[in-house]
């Protein structure tokens, strides 16, 4: 299972907000409302993500083995 827990950690760190991510850099509010739920994601997106927050896949995503 992936989980986006890195991302909201990677976000604290660097002092991003979701509505910066939204309204300064065009990302879909849609896409963060996926993210919480756990919900598939784009390469691309992800990518764009990379950049925005200057930072490697690791720190967005990790996988969870299903217990």
């Amino acid at each position: 299972m992936i989980s986006y827990k890195p991302f909201y950690n990677t976000l604290f760190q660097k002092g991003v907000t979701e509505y910066e991510l939204i309204f300064k850099h065009g990302l879909s509010a849609n896409t963060l409302h996926r993210m919480k739920k756990g919900e598939a994601i784009t390469t691309k997106t992800l990518d764009t993500l990379c950049f925005i927050l200057d930072c490697p896949v690791s720190d967005i995503l990790e996988y969870e083995k299903p217990t």
